[in-house]
């Protein structure tokens, strides 16, 4: 998944984030609106951890949304290489 998705997506992932990240307010939200680089930021200013940290955070939360998204294709594959 890549941050063009996010951003597509941003309202579905909002409760998601807010679980990761519970400093994020609603407002924090709205005002990101699925940038990377205005999350890495209030990361920085929220956690007080490093850009390099913040960055990897935020890419390694959408990896394991990619992962969840593509599950559901994955058992598609499994059962049709089964029947």
């Amino acid at each position: 998944m890549n941050w063009d998705l996010v951003q597509g997506k941003w309202k579905q992932y909002k409760g998601q984030i807010k679980a990761k990240w519970g400093k994020l307010t609603d407002d924090d939200l709205d005002v990101i609106d699925g940038r990377r680089q205005q999350l890495v930021g209030k990361l920085q200013e929220l956690y007080g951890i490093e850009r390099d940290n913040a960055e990897n955070q935020a890419d390694e939360f959408i990896r394991t949304l990619g992962t969840t998204e593509s599950e559901p294709e994955s058992e598609k594959a499994r059962r049709a290489t089964r029947g």
